[in-house]
């Protein structure tokens, strides 16, 4: 008999779409899903990746169904969701991890802001920001209609303080985060307490994109990686694996009144002051 602490994190039977599905990040919450008992959609431009992850989710015995799709492209994206729906006939978790940088949108220490081009930072912040709208748009709607579910966007750092150099992708996070109060409170008023939005807010993890500018080939920090675990007070980086516990947590019944909330998974970095 599964007991009451189970019970409020078990996903078993429960049908979750990861956007951005192929990313290291994402690849580490889709594990965390499958081992809870969900059957996870992965969602990416590129099959090769999506697929990729799928095959290292069955190869732990969890149902991971890659689909090809472009979160920027409406249609594209209702099409995907009538093929999940004909498999599996309900969608429980939408989680909005497509994202991403560019360097045009990005000001380095000998650039000013005037350098910024501007059709990266509109490739950027529609990425980010319209690549979690249209998404939640389109999944959210099978959602409404079955009274129930939960959304969980990815903000960041850059949206809570600002962040040198990341001047598009700290507008466009600052704007997820907005987002997910704003249809937190939407979809409660307009179709129950079953539908709720929420965000994780990760600190500093390494990844592909970033993996540079944090760390040296030989392991050692970069002048820019330093600083933030000077300003991170448990002295490291975070794990993708660390950013499991909120995903389930937001997913399930464990946080039933819980909407709105943009929770910061970060080490402390948020509420370091310097000092």
């Amino acid at each position: 008999m599964m007991s009451y602490l189970d019970s409020l994190f078990n996903l078993e039977g429960k049908v979750a779409i990861l956007t951005g599905g192929g990313g290291v990040l994402a690849s580490k919450m889709a594990e965390g899903l499958v081992r809870a008992g969900a059957k996870v959609v992965l969602l990416g431009l590129h099959i090769e990746k999506v697929q990729k992850c799928a095959d290292a989710m069955a190869a732990i015995g969890g149902d991971a169904f890659p689909v090809e799709t472009n979160v920027l492209d409406k249609e594209a994206l209702e099409k995907t969701r009538e093929i999940i729906l004909a498999k599996y006939g309900r969608i429980d978790i939408l989680i909005n991890a497509a994202g991403g940088n560019m360097p045009g949108a990005t000001i380095s220490p000998d650039k000013t802001f005037f350098d910024l081009k501007m059709d990266d930072f509109q490739k950027v912040t529609d990425l980010n920001l319209n690549g979690t709208v249209l998404p939640t748009l389109v999944f959210g709607e099978a959602m409404a209609k079955q009274k129930k579910g939960s959304i969980i966007n990815i903000s960041s750092m850059a949206a809570l303080q600002a962040i040198t150099r990341v001047v598009g992708y700290s507008a466009a996070k600052a704007a997820v985060s907005n987002f997910t109060q704003w249809t937190a409170t939407e979809f409660a008023q307009k179709f129950g307490d079953g539908v709720r939005v929420n965000a994780i807010a990760p600190g500093f993890f390494i990844a592909e994109q970033n993996r540079a500018l944090l760390t040296n080939s030989d392991g050692t920090y970069t002048e820019r990686g330093q600083k933030v675990i000077n300003n991170t007070p448990m002295g490291r980086f975070g794990e993708a694996e660390e950013l499991i516990g909120a995903i389930l947590y937001l997913s399930g019944d464990a946080s039933k009144f819980v909407t709105g909330a943009v929770l910061p998974v970060d080490g402390g970095f948020s509420i370091f002051s310097g000092v």
